[in-house]
């Protein structure tokens, strides 16, 4: 089976894989997820390990972090699970692995499948809870509610997991400025090391879109701003760093996989839809996991288009990925744009530290606008 990668290249550090079981749809979801299908779920495991088992056998792989998401990767059975990650313990080498993250949702989570987890080497958590609020819930379709967020959340933390984020998503269609000021201050009560804060963004072939085509629902940028400005204030005063214009951290906590990706590093995507970004190239498998199956356990590439990157489009990558950080972008780097620079610093939104240009407070409220001017 032909990788379809430039094999040439540094070291590969970080891994991702797409597990794409949800056992419910949510409607604003745009991840590729199906209904899981348990004839096809322990055949689908193993074409993962043996995409795997393809791909290391040609790149040279130091692992520093893995990352499974999806999907629902805790909609897999405990023993799926034990067989997934026993398959990953046995094929890599994790003696340079400084984390290993599995996304989780609130409702799949036991006390068996945590401890599992854990004793498999996982050593942090992403939890999707979204929100506290019982009928935003409902209108995200999510399967849980909030005691079994709050339950979920105490099984990890018996399971001897110290490193969990929790996910939140604002921008919804008629939440107010208190159900989001809640949702964080609950969020903070609980204790978490991270948490992300997403807007929401209506997506193609979602159903959210359809309803915002339809006139249903309107997206506010000035609340969203208003959003962003409220979760800075709370986390930030509740000591959480905002390393990344989403993400928020205790100390010590940032996330070691998502700094690798916003610093524009190589990384191998394994799965149905997982992308790969290895040297110049980009590639992304098929996104069907049935098919994804068949052509990998047939010995076929599972790759279903690749594109050939080029210098500029990796260094205005690189640009737009580091502006949404704390530590912003190498002033070097941004020598070609001086009007830009010298009007965004005029109006706030740029400014200089240390020989980088970082976002100020109020350039993060912009953060897409300012990236834009240099790609």
């Amino acid at each position: 089976m032909s990788s379809g990668a430039n094999h040439n290249c540094a070291p590969i550090t970080h891994i991702y894989l797409h597990i794409p079981f949800c056992a419910r749809i949510c409607p604003y979801c745009a991840f590729y997820k199906e209904r899981g299908d348990s004839s096809q779920t322990e055949r689908f495991c193993e074409a993962l390990l043996r995409e795997l088992d393809e791909r290391r056998n040609k790149l040279d792989l130091k692992l520093e972090t893995i990352f499974i998401g999806g999907g629902t990767p805790t909609a897999l059975t405990t023993k799926q699970l034990g067989c997934l990650l026993g398959g990953l313990r046995d094929r890599l080498d994790l003696s340079g692995l400084k984390e290993w993250t599995v996304e989780a949702n609130p409702g799949s989570v036991s006390p068996r499948k945590a401890e599992l987890l854990r004793s498999m080497g996982v050593s942090r958590i992403s939890l999707g809870v979204q929100s506290w609020d019982v009928e935003l819930l409902k209108l995200l379709g999510r399967e849980h509610d909030v005691l079994q967020a709050e339950e979920s959340f105490r099984i990890l933390r018996e399971a001897g997991f110290n490193n969990l984020n929790i996910d939140l998503m604002f921008g919804l269609p008629g939440q107010t400025k208190k159900q989001w000021e809640s949702t964080v201050e609950k969020t903070i009560v609980l204790g978490p090391e991270h948490i992300s804060t997403y807007c929401l963004t209506y997506e193609e072939d979602t159903e959210f879109f359809a309803r915002q085509q339809r006139g249903e629902f309107q997206e506010d940028p000035d609340s969203d701003a208003l959003s962003l400005e409220t979760a800075m204030r709370l986390l930030e005063g509740a000591g959480f760093e905002h390393y990344e214009i989403s993400n928020y951290a205790q100390e010590g906590y940032a996330s070691s996989h998502n700094r690798g990706y916003w610093a524009g590093e190589d990384y191998l995507g394994i799965g149905p839809s997982a992308f790969s970004t290895i040297g110049f190239e980009r590639y992304q498998n098929v996104c069907d996991y049935r098919r994804y199956s068949d052509l990998v356990l047939a010995g076929d590439s599972p790759i279903s288009s690749s594109e050939a990157l080029t210098v500029e489009m990796k260094r205005g990558e690189r640009i737009a990925l580091a502006l949404r950080t704390g530590l912003g972008i190498q002033s070097t780097e941004l020598t070609r744009w001086p009007n830009e620079c010298r009007e965004f610093e005029k109006l706030g939104l740029l400014h200089q530290v240390d020989g980088r240009h970082v976002l100020t407070r109020k350039g993060r409220l912009l953060a897409d606008t300012v990236a834009g001017a240099f790609v």
